[in-house]
């Protein structure tokens, strides 16, 4: 297997996996990540170069032994999307009217425990310890009430998907979720990510 590193390459291969999709939708995520920052210090590795047949994304460093070669290019450096200049705010449609005093925000490691709770995945320290990760790295949208609690809210992950989306049994059937998906495509397609339903 080859490591790529090197930014052009990288910028190929994402050309490439565009044009295989939805089929190589999993990589791709990784790759567009990758090409924008990196905030999930994940590498690509290929089982040959230019002529791939099969790609694979991981964690950098995850495996520490066989062949690691890779071509000496730099890699490119670390931005979290979320601080990436130029990106839009999110906006609300006429279509997608909130209720008074509801307002779109993003989640804190604050929120944490509540969404740990909330997650069919969660409620354990396992499941607690990735949600701090992606709250971390990666884009994340959440409607709040007027005390700045959560209603509703829509996490994305390494590969660009969505993680977790919630929203709070009292504040549901309003079109909080569609709201919050609406915008969070809104703003993948922004930066480059394809939405898909």
């Amino acid at each position: 297997m080859l490591l790529l590193t090197c930014p052009a390459q990288l910028q190929r291969l994402e050309g490439a996996l565009r044009r295989s999709l939805p089929l190589a939708l999993p990589v791709y995520g990784a790759v567009l990540n990758i090409n924008r920052g990196n905030p999930g210090e994940l590498e690509v590795v290929v089982d040959s170069w230019p002529n791939f047949g099969a790609v694979l994304a991981r964690r950098s460093g995850e495996v520490t032994h066989g062949d690691t070669s890779h071509p000496s290019c730099h890699p490119p450096p670390l931005l979290h999307p979320l601080t990436q200049p130029g990106q839009p705010p999110p906006t609300v449609t006429p279509r997608h009217r909130l209720d008074p005093g509801v307002r779109v925000s993003t989640l804190s490691p604050a929120h944490v425990d509540l969404l740990n709770e909330t997650w069919a995945y969660g409620g354990n320290a396992r499941s607690r310890r990735y949600l701090v990760e992606i709250l971390g790295r990666f884009p994340n949208l959440c409607l709040q009430d007027g005390d700045g609690q959560p209603l509703c809210w829509a996490l994305t992950d390494a590969f660009g998907t969505g993680a977790h989306g919630y929203t709070l049994p009292a504040h549901r059937r309003r079109g909080h979720m569609r709201a919050v998906l609406a915008m969070a495509a809104q703003r993948a397609q922004a930066r480059g990510f394809p939405a898909f339903g």
